[in-house]
């Protein structure tokens, strides 16, 4: 006979939640989860069904459950990358960069822990925090989602935060935090800084990486493999920091977390892109800005994008524009930023749509008349 959730013996707190994730809704055109809208080439699938193929052989056996071969191959792009000496001790990998804040709260955030965050934010820190039961602290932004860095080093000294998490570029804004803005966070903190930089590969701005050798015992970047690389589905995602905190977190870790398969696919992935020109990160860059020019014309305010998404609005009421675009045929994503909505560089012909969309939705008098006219 059927249960329902109430009857089940779980913790109070968990039934308080809801399932992480988008809302599941249908539109032939998906701007909703911050992919790469480019299918891997043929040349990619290839190299990943050869690398896949040669693993095989091992599947009677556990994965590596240190995914050496892949820090290995994570070390020398970051290297390429960043133009930055990185040693394979200072990188860890997990299934995504989701399970990797994950697992640096479990080994240094729990419970009578404080996580301090910047709103607007990457929601799965929060999210993190409750799920290892460390006490989540949120610093409002500045006007026009900027980070006022004058209130966030006065809310650094007020809690006393374990744990410091800042994205840049920024989930949903996209604006990235300045050098020596991090570094006055980093003076700042009594503990560790978490900078994630999953957009890191848009934005053409130096990586928090540099920045190791100054704060080698609070320091801690988080990336990913999902946006810039294109194989979201295979998830994985990694850190860079001291060789001491990466074993701090195979401590906490689950064994054999990283299958042989995704270990392989990751692996292959990096191979096939070697350092060389990426013409689909540089075509969404372009798209990236002719969407928020064109937006900007037609009267929206954008915020200014280093990431592979932009932000703009103003609704009076984002939910309810959320809904017309979906039904005239584009999702794209309610952050819960008042009045904004948040939509992914697609394909041209999917931010074609977009732009179209954006024009019934001004016709129809869903643009709110404080945006810019």
């Amino acid at each position: 006979m059927p249960v329902s959730a109430t009857e089940l013996p779980s913790r109070p707190e968990v039934d308080d939640r809801t399932a992480l994730g988008p809302v599941r809704a249908r539109a032939p055109v998906r701007l909703d989860r911050n992919e790469n809208p480019w299918p891997p080439t043929s040349e990619l699938l290839d190299s990943v069904v050869e690398q896949i193929r040669r693993a095989t052989v091992g599947l009677h056996r556990y994965p590596d459950r240190t995914a050496l071969a892949l820090r290995v191959e994570l070390t020398e792009y970051l290297t390429r990358q960043t133009g930055l000496l990185v040693d394979f001790r200072s990188v860890w990998v997990a299934n995504g960069s989701s399970e990797v804040l994950q697992q640096l709260l479990l080994a240094f955030g729990g419970p009578g822990r404080i996580l301090l965050g910047f709103a607007p934010s990457y929601r799965i820190s929060r999210a993190a925090a409750a799920h290892t039961d460390t006490i989540y602290v949120e610093c409002r932004p500045s006007p026009h989602f900027t980070l006022d860095i004058v209130a966030a080093v006065r809310a650094i000294a007020e809690h006393c935060p374990h744990v410091v998490f800042v994205d840049s570029p920024n989930n949903p804004t996209g604006l990235t935090l300045s050098h020596a803005d991090l570094r006055r966070i980093l003076d700042a903190a009594p503990g560790l800084v978490l900078v994630d930089e999953a957009y890191g590969e848009f934005s053409g701005g130096r990586s928090a990486v540099g920045l190791l050798h100054r704060y080698p015992t609070k320091l801690v970047v988080i990336r990913t493999m999902s946006k810039a690389f294109g194989i979201a589905g295979v998830r994985v995602g990694y850190l860079v920091a001291a060789p001491a905190m990466v074993d701090s977190i195979a401590r906490v870790c689950l064994p054999y977390h990283m299958s042989t398969l995704n270990q392989a696919a990751a692996i292959a992935a990096l191979r096939h892109h070697d350092g060389r020109d990426r013409p689909d990160l540089a075509m969404l860059v372009s798209e990236r800005e002719r969407v928020s020019n064109a937006l900007r014309t037609k009267g929206f305010d954008v915020v200014p994008s280093d990431a592979n998404f932009i932000l703009f609005g103003r609704f009076p009421d984002s939910t309810v524009a959320w809904q017309g675009l979906l039904e005239l045929g584009v999702l794209v994503r309610d952050v819960s930023v008042a009045h904004y909505l948040r939509a992914s560089i697609g394909l041209p012909h999917d931010n074609d749509a977009l732009l179209r969309a954006a024009d019934i939705l001004i016709d129809e008098g869903a643009r709110s008349p404080t945006g810019r006219q």
